[in-house]
């Protein structure tokens, strides 16, 4: 249907507009403190940008993504997520020259061809963090910070955040084949999508949402138990920075993350006001991610904020979003002779820093109070041919209905107090 979104996208509309924007303006200043800078990259990238970089194992690569082949022959795709981008970004303009920690964020559309429901959606937004170049844990620190900061200043509530390391190159082929060890025991039981993941990735049977997957995994053995050294001592500076920033936090063994390219850190900040899909943000450390995309040994760490997820969450918090602030005035103009003088006294107001509309259907006088008041308009400015002849406007406070005349010349001053 030409009148309906494509399902799994969604308008957002006028009336709806003001809290997208509130969040945008928070997430914005918080970065500025941060000292991470905004990067804009292109919905469209190579498929194999994501195949190489989100991993060919995932669900996002093998059934999530919108890609086509352009009129080049080129194999293109809609981006399902950020950190790749600004990987690809980053190399292609060697950011990495500069010596020092390249500190990303970005806010973006992303397109994942999933199930619509509450939380999650075909096309959504992110906003996104990245830090390239330090492996200190300090940098994971620096963003799960950022994160904790952002949602509790918007108001967040029933707040959890939860940690783990899904270790490294290293000392993960070890955990994997005990993984495999244990589930195979049921392997007839694991539903269509687990079996492939036990040959292609079986930390991410422990992700599963099926619950006979669930009752499966329940026992399962933890990377936690078969970290090396560097991974245990990494994870131990995390959980000691995290602390030194009075941050509260709970360790998840079974926080693996649906990303192929995370390495070390995991972490999720949950949310219990939206029931199953309570996952308001997400992330980790990706050390090798560079390196995939044929750059050198770069580390990296960053997360994903979704904005429909969280304004959802804020909505179920009770928050309130302050609204906009009304127009100033609406210039009631009643003739084609008062309309000049209207255009110039609406474009005068403007001009001072004032909002200011006009009629733009050539509707009666009535009509256009009734406008003014349905959209919360302060003051209405009326010209009539009396009006006109006068020098005075009549001055209509909506509020209170009291009506004054007044100069045109002090309008603004009027308007302005």
């Amino acid at each position: 249907m030409l009148t309906a979104a494509p399902k799994g996208t969604k308008d957002i509309l006028p009336d709806q507009i003001y809290k997208w924007q509130f969040v945008e303006k928070k997430f914005r200043e918080l970065a500025e403190k941060y000292g991470y800078k905004e990067l804009r990259t292109p919905t469209i990238e190579h498929t194999e940008l994501f195949a190489r970089g989100v991993g060919g194992t995932t669900d996002i690569v093998e059934k999530q993504m919108y890609s086509f082949e352009d009129y080049g022959g080129r194999n293109i795709t809609l981006r399902p997520e950020g950190t790749a981008g600004a990987a690809r970004s980053y190399l292609e303009h060697k950011e990495f020259a500069a010596g020092k920690p390249s500190k990303y964020w970005y806010e973006i559309p992303c397109f994942r061809y999933e199930k619509p429901q509450s939380g999650r959606l075909r096309e959504f937004h992110q906003f996104g963090l990245e830090v390239f170049g330090s492996s200190d844990m300090l940098s994971d620190a620096d963003v799960i910070s950022f994160a904790d900061e952002f949602l509790r200043t918007l108001g967040v509530t029933e707040l959890v955040l939860k940690v783990n390391s899904i270790g490294c190159p290293n000392c993960r082929p070890i955990y994997r084949q005990a993984l495999k060890d244990f589930l195979s025991k049921r392997y007839d039981e694991l539903c269509d999508t687990c079996k492939v993941r036990f040959e292609k990735n079986p930390m991410r049977i422990l992700d599963c949402k099926s619950p006979v997957c669930q009752d499966i995994a329940k026992g399962a053995p933890v990377m936690l138990d078969y970290l090396c050294d560097e991974c245990k001592d990494d994870f131990e500076s995390l959980k000691v920075n995290l602390q030194a920033a009075k941050i509260e936090y709970e360790v998840d063994p079974l926080i693996v993350r649906g990303l192929d390219y995370y390495t070390k850190t995991a972490f999720e900040f949950v949310s219990e006001s939206i029931g199953a899909q309570g996952t308001v943000c997400g992330g980790g450390r990706y050390d090798h991610l560079i390196e995939q995309l044929g750059g050198g040994e770069i580390p990296g760490v960053g997360f994903g904020l979704g904005i429909e997820r969280l304004i959802l969450v804020l909505e179920a918090s009770g928050v309130t979003i302050p609204k906009p602030a009304p127009t100033d005035a609406l210039v009631v103009f009643l003739s084609d002779e008062t309309k000049p003088k209207a255009i110039e006294i609406a474009a005068g107001l403007r001009s001072k820093g004032l909002s200011a509309e006009l009629d733009l259907c050539g509707r009666g006088m009535k009509a256009q109070f009734k406008y003014a008041d349905r959209e919360g308009v302060r003051f209405a400015v009326v010209l009539g041919d009396e009006e006109l002849r006068s020098g005075e406007a009549t001055l209509k406070d909506m509020e209170s209905g009291e009506q004054r005349r007044v100069a045109f010349e002090l309008l603004t001053a009027e308007i302005g107090r």
